[in-house]
C-alpha cells in the first residue's frame, strides 16, 4: 500500500517526532526543541510541513502512520551567499519505507509548492552526502557555493554546498 502525502497539522507532531526517533535522528530524551520547531512549521503560512501517512488499516494497531516527513524554510534575509528565499529543510523516512521513492515525491511535493511561491528553490547539504546531491539534480539543483554553514546550518565534519533550482517552464513538470 502506498502512504499518502498531505500536509502536517498539530495532532502529527508526536508521530514526526516517533519516525524521527526511529530513524535514529533525534534522542527520546530530548525532543522537545524538535517538537517546538514542528509545531511552529504548521503554524507558519511561509513554511509547508508534509507528512506520509499509511492508510487506516495497514498498520499493525489499525491506525493512520505518519512513517515520513518533510519541510520547507523560508529565510527572510540573506547570510553571506545564502540569500533569502524558500529552502527544503528537513526530511525523514523510518528505515522499513526507505527505497520506496517516498522522499523523491515529499521533495517533489516540496518543489511544487515552493514554486508556486517563488522563482528557485534552495536548498543546503553537507558536501559529503552524495546520495542528496544526486538525488537532487533531477530537479536540476545547481551548487551555487560552500562554506562551513548557511544560515543556521552546520556541517559536521566538512562543508556545506548551497544549490538553487529555478522554476521548471510552465506546463512542464520537473522529474
Amino acid at each position: 500500500m502506498t502512504p499518502m502525502i498531505r500536509p502536517a497539522k498539530e495532532s502529527d507532531v508526536p508521530a514526526i517526532v516517533a519516525v524521527d526517533i526511529a530513524a535514529g535522528r533525534a534522542d527520546v530524551g530530548n525532543t522537545r526543541g524538535l517538537a517546538a520547531s514542528m509545531k511552529a512549521a504548521v503554524a507558519d503560512a511561509a513554511c509547508l510541513l508534509l507528512v506520509a501517512e499509511m492508510p487506516p488499516g495497514t498498520t499493525a494497531d489499525g491506525a493512520h502512520a505518519v512513517v515520513a516527513w518533510a519541510k520547507t524554510h523560508w529565510w527572510d534575509f540573506a547570510d553571506g551567499a545564502a540569500p533569502a528565499g524558500h529552502y527544503l529543510a528537513g526530511i525523514t523516512v523510518l528505515p522499513a519505507f526507505r527505497r520506496r521513492g517516498l522522499a523523491s515525491e515529499l521533495t517533489e511535493a516540496r518543489l511544487q509548492w515552493i514554486w508556486e511561491r517563488a522563482d528557485d528553490a534552495w536548498y543546503v547539504v553537507n558536501a559529503r552526502n552524495q546520495a542528496s546531491l544526486a538525488l537532487h539534480r533531477k530537479w536540476g539543483f545547481r551548487e551555487v557555493g560552500r562554506g562551513p554553514g548557511f544560515h543556521t546550518v552546520t556541517f559536521d565534519g566538512g562543508e556545506g554546498v548551497l544549490l538553487s533550482a529555478a522554476r521548471p517552464l510552465r506546463g512542464r513538470r520537473v522529474t
